[in-house]
């Protein structure tokens, strides 16, 4: 369910709160516990902005900016969701303020966009994660997910209220080894669908599903909790979310904003999202304990601008089978 809170450092005195002259509106779907965590870091470091949230599922955050931008200007200054396709909408359609951050040559390439309108914040890649206690092998592959035997095993993000799960579908499709018959096999085979990321892995951790597809972050959060809970990174490939980070256009904080974009990028901001079970963007920030190194992962990443295009059919047929 969608939450509107102030989060503001827990450390700030009395008189650094009163200096506080711009309110920046973030809308994200990064989780609550984990975006409060870095915006206490950054207004430790800029007393005179504070951060009100809007957090919520990607799909959710876009039905409230259409809704404000039809009528009357979208009130967000910030957007901070999910995958970089919901970002190339908007730049086409002139919403978005070019701004490329500081620091900008520390961040791997392909996660910032040649035209400047936004920037990857983390490294989110799928995974299949699996109760440690279930009496199942654990798969390894996605393709063996298809398998009649898998039926009514699996818990996902419902695609229609998740980027993340949207994004997930499509690239599936994309893949020679897999594509849409794949994806039909899998969808027939019933999986759970569920809210959030997040809701897939405490489903597993709990035995309730013996296997789940989640962001990798989440499996990590749950195992570090003492969770019955691992994952597999899937040999045919992850597909991935970058997080990405963008202004709007009308914003009247614009300054404020880029300072902002700036804190997540750099690396102490990145240095947090690794602390908090993340891939990082940065190349100078050491992913999280448990990342596969030196080997690392491979990852599924079509084009934005292609991905975009036929998402929304695709993300339809999908749940409606499943």
């Amino acid at each position: 369910m969608s939450t509107l809170t102030r989060a503001r450092t827990v450390q700030q005195s009395t008189t650094s709160h009163l200096r506080a002259t711009t309110v920046l509106r973030l809308y994200t779907s990064e989780p609550r516990y984990k975006i409060d965590e870095v915006i206490e870091a950054f207004t430790a470091l800029n007393p005179d902005i504070d951060v009100d949230v809007f957090r919520a599922p990607t799909g959710e955050l876009k039905s409230r900016i259409e809704v404000s931008s039809a009528t009357g200007g979208i009130s967000a200054d910030v957007l901070m969701a999910a995958d970089a396709e919901t970002f190339e909408d908007y730049k086409a359609r002139d919403l978005l303020l070019r701004y490329t951050p500081a620091d900008v040559a520390a961040l791997h390439g392909n996660l910032v966009d040649p035209d400047g309108y936004y920037v990857g914040t983390r490294i989110i890649p799928s995974v299949i994660a699996y109760n440690t206690g279930a009496y199942i092998t654990p798969p390894r592959s996605w393709k063996v997910l298809s398998e009649r035997r898998f039926s009514g095993q699996v818990a996902i993000v419902n695609p229609l209220i998740s980027g993340a799960g949207m994004h997930n579908a499509k690239v599936w499709s994309e893949t020679p080894s897999l594509g849409r018959l794949w994806l039909r096999d899998f969808s027939a085979n019933r999986p759970r669908m569920v809210h959030s990321n997040v809701w897939v892995g405490e489903l597993v951790a709990a035995g309730a599903q013996p296997l789940g597809i989640v962001a990798d972050y989440v499996a990590r959060d749950l195992a570090a909790r003492g969770l019955p809970i691992a994952f597999e990174y899937p040999t045919d490939g992850a597909p991935y979310v970058t997080q990405p980070v963008g202004i709007f256009k009308d914003t009247p904080n614009a300054q404020a904003a880029k300072r902002f974009v700036d804190f997540l990028v750099s690396f102490e901001g990145q240095e947090i999202a690794s602390a908090q079970h993340y891939i990082p963007v940065r190349r100078d920030v050491l992913p999280p304990a448990g990342f596969p190194r030196p080997v690392g992962i491979r990852l599924l990443a079509p084009k934005p601008t292609t991905t975009t295009r036929t998402k929304g059919a695709l993300a339809r047929t999908h749940a409606s089978v499943a």
